[in-house]
């Protein structure tokens, strides 16, 4: 699935802010302070949302304040986030529109509407209409439906006004559109890697898939290692190329039961324990081990890569971000990194750009002067540092 549109209203530093004709790989700058977290936040919100409830996912991102800390400052309306995706090309667009609300000082889910747009004209048709706990939902599959009077629509009301309808609908087939939607937001990897915790040995246990702060880094080699062979070897191909001396990566399992990530430097006979290779080395494996994951996750969202990694691999690390979008996974990646950037391509880039308080989102092809250089040969690195990304300092 790709989502081609974004809309945030009320959230945080985003007064009023639309993205548009977004692509397969999105790539985002902008000074520190900006709003570039906040923007990714967006995607953890809703996870956290559709896996407990608005109540959960907002003290996550706003502490004990909540839905006060989230709301802009100064606004007194409630919480949008509007979202337009496709799941493949040739699929219709389906917009998912979601506006948070306080009653008696708690948050409520004021609006939740899945729209499908069959064709450019006409009105969309609604597959789910839920306001404050209580609508509707479309139980056909979008795919048989020919005209609107065909809609099977069941009413239901929800345990509670602070849980997402998506939530409890994305469970039965029998609603497929809503399942499409939880299936995206469920499957989505917001990456928060720490190095430190991908250090340690772990207890003897399986996974399939690097979590989110990359924990279990051994485990999922062991797992790559067992069951898709010809992927781990690939991997491992891939850091005999970047990193100097690595000859084999492995994970053992010790007699007290632990998984320990060995790194064999060919200059020696025994293997370093991952508690003593270089910080770049294991985050270049933890990348690699995530975009080469045998099930991609339909967007990846990933801050800053280029810490801790020498500047010359961050043009390769790029590439491998976009070939991980053509493989049909959305990245959107936030850099501080004007050698990373020297590898994004024009349409890939936006900035954003405080104004007043809040934070505006601009489009690098759309700057007539960027443009202009770009066609010319430079690379975006560079005018980035040359101050043309008006309000994104880089530094």
């Amino acid at each position: 699935m790709k989502i081609e549109y974004i809309r945030l209203k009320n959230f945080k530093a985003f007064k009023d802010v639309v993205m548009e004709d977004i692509p397969d790989m999105c790539v985002v700058v902008g000074a520190n302070g900006s709003g570039k977290s906040t923007l990714f936040s967006v995607f953890g919100f809703l996870k956290d949302a559709l896996m407990d409830n608005v109540q959960v996912a907002l003290t996550k991102l706003g502490g004990s304040r909540g839905l006060q800390e989230v709301r802009s400052r100064n606004a007194d309306g409630p919480i949008e986030i509007e979202l337009k995706f496709r799941e493949k090309p040739s699929s219709p667009l389906i917009t998912y529109s979601l506006a948070i609300a306080d009653e008696n000082g708690r948050p409520v889910v004021d609006s939740e509407v899945l729209r499908y747009r069959r064709g450019s004209k006409g009105a969309p048709w609604k597959f789910l209409d839920f306001r404050r706990g209580k609508g509707t939902a479309v139980i056909n599959e979008p795919d048989q439906v020919k005209d609107d009077t065909d809609l099977k629509r069941e009413e239901q009301t929800l345990k509670s006004p602070d849980i997402l309808a998506v939530k409890g609908l994305a469970q039965f087939k029998r609603f497929p559109a809503i399942m499409a939607l939880g299936n995206l937001i469920e499957n989505w990897h917001i990456s928060d890697f720490h190095i430190q915790r991908a250090r340690p040995e772990q207890e003897a246990g399986y996974a399939e898939h690097l979590s989110k702060e990359g924990e279990n880094l051994s485990l999922v080699t062991e797992y790559l290692y067992n069951y898709h062979r010809a992927t781990f070897d690939r991997i491992i191909d891939k850091m005999k190329r970047r990193v100097p001396g690595i000859t084999e990566i492995t994970a053992k399992t010790t007699e007290e039961g632990r998984v320990l990530l060995r790194f064999q430097d060919g200059a020696f006979e025994d293997p370093f324990l991952a508690r003593y290779v270089s910080d770049g080395t294991i985050k270049m494996f933890a990348y690699l081990t995530l975009l080469y994951d045998p099930k991609p996750h339909p967007l990846l969202c990933v801050e800053e890569p280029e810490n801790q990694l020498y500047p010359k691999l961050l043009e390769e690390l790029a590439e491998e971000f976009r070939d991980y979008a053509s493989r049909g996974g959305q990245v959107f990646v936030s850099t501080h990194s004007p050698d990373f950037l020297n590898a994004a391509e024009l349409d890939e880039v936006f900035w954003l750009e405080k104004d007043n308080g809040y934070t505006n989102i601009r489009r690098a092809r759309d700057d007539r002067q960027i443009k202009t250089y770009m066609d010319q040969g430079d690379k975006m690195g560079y005018l980035w540092k040359e101050g043309f990304f008006k309000g994104a300092d880089p530094q």
